[in-house]
């Protein structure tokens, strides 16, 4: 059944991106016009990130990420039937830091990235370009079926993917290759007690921490990465070596650096980051621990 449906996911991305578009604007029209979905939280997200931005002008955010929203599900359509070249055209960088580690002799590198768009995009064309193998960290989807389908889909430029709920075990086949891990970041943990809790823009909201203490306990060198959409359909991704020595590092203190550069980062283009995510949908108390700044 996979194959069936992802034969006609392959057929249907065969047409021209700016065909496909007119499915995007219509889905934006129905989404945020019609349906509203998730609109309260989007501004209420808005609202904390930016209280110094008038109504107006947080409204024309909500607006463009809706758009890059539903832009990002018919990019990832297209990308069933995109070859390498198509994809390395719309979605680019500058990798040579990786090759900089690489010579001196990092035979690990730990990529710290967030959820801004297009991320489906970027764990297509990073493998091309790395001379590392990519290693993806992701949350299967619930539905057996299309987690089968963006399997398929996530490794078809050569990622190896790794299941995020058993990341130690998935990881041991790797231990010897060369390799970038990448891990998204920016999301919640499962328990307030478990997260390390850092004021992100104006209210402190929990990050994983699982990131820095791998990368701190395998002294493994850091790379923060995020992507700047250049226009509807082009991306450029940017990288920053955030340490290359994580052992020499006090806990939290990535973490906190890493939350200052997503801050930097979204507000280069805050549209391009996901506002539906219940970021700071935890409310932080004494018993989690300090809060870090």
């Amino acid at each position: 059944m996979d194959r069936i449906v992802y034969g006609f996911f392959y057929v249907v991305s065969l047409l021209p991106l700016r065909l496909l578009y007119l499915f995007s604007d219509l889905a934006y029209f129905i989404i945020y016009h019609i349906v509203g979905y998730r609109k309260d939280i989007v501004a209420q997200n808005l609202l904390i990130a930016f209280p110094e931005k008038t109504n107006a002008e947080r409204k024309a955010i909500a607006k463009q990420f809706y758009k890059n929203f539903c832009d990002s599900f018919i990019e990832t359509l297209k990308a069933f039937s995109a070859d390498k070249d198509y994809i390395l055209k719309h979605f680019n960088g500058d990798y040579s830091i990786f090759d900089e580690l690489k010579a001196m002799g990092h035979q690990k590198i730990q990529l710290h990235s967030g959820h801004f768009f297009n991320w489906e995009w970027a764990n297509l064309s990073t493998p091309i370009q790395l001379p590392y193998l990519f290693l993806s960290v992701y949350m299967p989807i619930n539905n057996t079926l299309f987690d089968k389908i963006f399997i398929r889909l996530r490794s078809k430029t050569g990622a190896a993917l790794a299941d995020a709920r058993n990341l130690r075990t998935q990881v041991i086949p790797y231990r010897h290759t060369p390799h970038v891990i990448a891990l998204i970041a920016d999301q919640n943990p499962a328990e307030p007690t478990r997260g390390l809790w850092v004021n992100f823009f104006t209210k402190p909201a929990p990050f994983l921490k699982a990131p820095e203490s791998g990368a701190r306990r395998g002294n493994i060198p850091v790379v923060f990465t995020h992507f700047t959409k250049k226009k509807r359909g082009y991306y450029t991704i940017h990288f920053t070596l955030a340490n290359e020595t994580p052992i020499n590092t006090k806990q939290g203190e990535l973490t906190v650096q890493y939350a200052r550069y997503l801050e930097e980062a979204i507000r280069e283009q805050p549209a391009n980051w996901l506002w539906s995510h219940r970021r700071w949908k935890m409310e932080w108390r004494p018993e989690y621990g300090d809060i870090l700044s």
